[in-house]
């Protein structure tokens, strides 16, 4: 790293070697040099979990972002790696035996199969109650859960420069078609918010729509530009290429071309929103991952950051307001704390709801105003985005405090509402409601909309 290039597109660069991108998978366990010196027990239970859920890492995140002196404990490591506990016993036990017994491929994924329809494969009604339809056709690769925000799911795009072992859309990689949400159709993708025009926000997501092309990108963005798209104002990109391959943004052969495509939009008058995702402070601890976090603010994009508390990984307060403060010294906006979906090993990374919101509150003290605008501890559940507020006593009853930031119904947002007080709940449907109610308020609307698939 040392001199200064001026790019066509304007935004200068500190000069970076390219590097080639090499991935490994379940299939290449073998291959990966530095995991052959941990016990051949732990390389077996790789290897079975690695059957169930899907496995993916790069060169870059084995040699740049773990520390091996600190494995099996190293965040990162455990970010990436398949661990025993990511199944459930019986889970596992029913995996390994197959493995033990040399199973053939076909028996093994059929297993695998019926393993993961037990895990919960489509949290929070995203395949019931999420689904667009144009012309009287459900589209796929498309959902539209609140008013004014639409996902796309690109078919490009559905896969990651490397996988999170905690990912809420873990079915989407499994190589399994009746699980999968995808499309290439752009010209549904417009036409259906063409028809829309309560959308304001496009969130184009995966997978990771980082690992795409610019080409591919461009001929779903760039029609965005004309008058009939007026009402689209931001387009955001969820992405862990920040993470994962930074130098997408810096050095691979199309970086300057998806440079200038975010400059375009936002000089156009589109609001670019990079949702970067970030667990841990070691993941931006390399020079190539700052530098592409200043390219990128170099288009007059945002990044906003955002990531579950998970066990194993970043399930304390002093890694949360280490990560947050460097967010903001590197002119990233920390958005949300997310508690870990109700899906695949959530067994092995959930995290209680009070001791979620007593970490949110502890790293929180920690840092300055610019920092608090992370908001949670909050359950992306099929009502909405419930966020925990705070845990107090109301008529000598101990209550969590909750809110909707976001719901299927506008009119929840924002509407305060109380569940008893748990010491072990870790999700939206394991609460009760408090101070006499027998329902939440919004279940009644909320169970007439699943009817209704609404």
């Amino acid at each position: 790293m040392n001199s200064i290039v001026t790019l066509p597109n304007r935004i200068p660069t500190t000069e970076f070697e390219e590097r080639r991108f090499k991935v490994y998978t379940d299939r290449q366990l073998d291959k990966i040099e530095v995991i052959q010196n941990l016990p051949e027990e732990t390389l077996f239970e790789m290897k079975v979990v690695a059957s169930v859920l899907p496995f993916r890492v790069n060169e870059y995140v084995i040699n740049e972002l773990i520390n091996w002196d600190r494995v099996p404990n190293d965040p990162i490591y455990q970010l990436v790696f398949p661990q025993k506990g990511m199944l459930k016993d019986e889970h596992y036990e029913r995996m390994a035996t197959m493995h033990r017994e040399g199973a053939g491929k076909k028996e093994i994924q059929a297993v695998a199969r019926e393993i993961r329809d037990e895990l919960n494969p489509h949290p929070a009604g995203q395949m019931e109650m999420n689904m667009p339809e144009l012309d009287g056709e459900v589209l796929d690769g498309v959902q539209h859960k609140y008013r004014e925000t639409v996902l796309f799911f690109p078919a490009q795009g559905q896969t990651c420069h490397s996988y999170c072992t905690f990912c809420f859309r873990w079915a989407q990689f499994v190589g399994d078609k009746d699980l999968k949400m995808a499309s290439t159709e752009a010209g549904e993708l417009h036409g259906y918010l063409q028809e829309h025009t309560e959308v304001t926000d496009l969130l184009v997501t995966g997978g990771d729509p980082m690992v795409m092309k610019t080409k591919n990108l461009v001929q779903y963005l760039e029609p965005l530009l004309q008058p009939e798209f007026d009402h689209i104002q931001t387009i955001r990109i969820g992405t862990k290429a920040l993470t994962f391959w930074p130098y997408r943004f810096v050095t691979d052969k199309d970086a300057d071309e998806l440079i200038d495509l975010f400059a375009s939009l936002v000089d156009a008058g589109k609001h670019v929103a990079i949702m970067a995702h970030y667990n841990h402070w070691q993941e931006i601890t390399t020079d190539i991952a700052e530098e592409a976090i200043r390219r990128l603010r170099a288009t007059g994009a945002e990044i906003r950051a955002q990531g579950p508390l998970i066990k194993h990984v970043n399930d304390n307060a002093d890694d949360w307001a280490k990560l947050w403060n460097k967010e903001v010294q590197l002119g990233i906006i920390p958005y949300y704390m997310f508690v870990e979906r109700d899906t695949g090993a959530k067994n092995y990374f959930e995290v209680p709801l009070a001791e979620a919101f007593h970490i949110y509150r502890e790293a929180m003290k920690q840092v300055s105003g610019l920092a608090r605008t992370a908001r949670g501890p909050s359950m992306s559940a099929g009502p909405g985005k419930v966020e925990v507020q705070g845990i107090t006593e109301i008529n000598g009853e101990k209550v969590f405090v909750l809110r909707f930031i976001q719901a299927r119904n506008p009119d929840w947002v924002q509407r305060p509402f109380f569940a008893r007080y748990s010491e072990t709940a870790t999700w939206l449907h394991e609460l009760e409601p408090a101070l006499g109610e027998e329902k939440f308020f919004f279940e009644d609307e909320y169970e007439e909309m699943k009817k209704g698939n609404g």
